[in-house]
């Protein structure tokens, strides 16, 4: 309840850049490239991105970064497969998760033995 709480409406395109883990210009360019992926903008040209905005640039980053596909083929997967898609990125971001806390849970192991 807490979390759910602690959520912002929109994010910056810097807040976003740093949850996802890629620079500002190819958030940018991602915009282009994505017609699905459309943020809000104010009449200053400020993007403000929800966290709708947010899963999608997700499930992009795990299509082109994680995965490797070229940006036309992401489109493309994004396009004719979209829950399937979603699926993989919300699956993928839980394995990285529990990576993280069993590499955390193997430093802590490896500093009482």
């Amino acid at each position: 309840m807490a979390a759910e709480q602690n959520k912002k409406l929109y994010y910056s395109i810097k807040e976003v850049s740093e949850i996802v883990g890629v620079n500002d210009s190819t958030l940018r360019f991602w915009e282009q490239e994505f017609p699905h992926l459309k943020p809000k903008t104010t009449s200053n040209k400020v993007r403000q991105y929800t966290e709708r905005d947010i899963e999608q640039i997700k499930i992009i980053y795990n299509l082109v970064k994680v995965r490797g596909f070229r940006i036309a083929a992401a489109r493309k997967m994004i396009n004719e497969n979209r829950s399937g898609t979603d699926k993989s990125a919300k699956i993928l971001e839980s394995l990285i998760t529990v990576r993280e806390e069993l590499k955390e849970l193997k430093s802590k192991l490896d500093a009482l033995a």
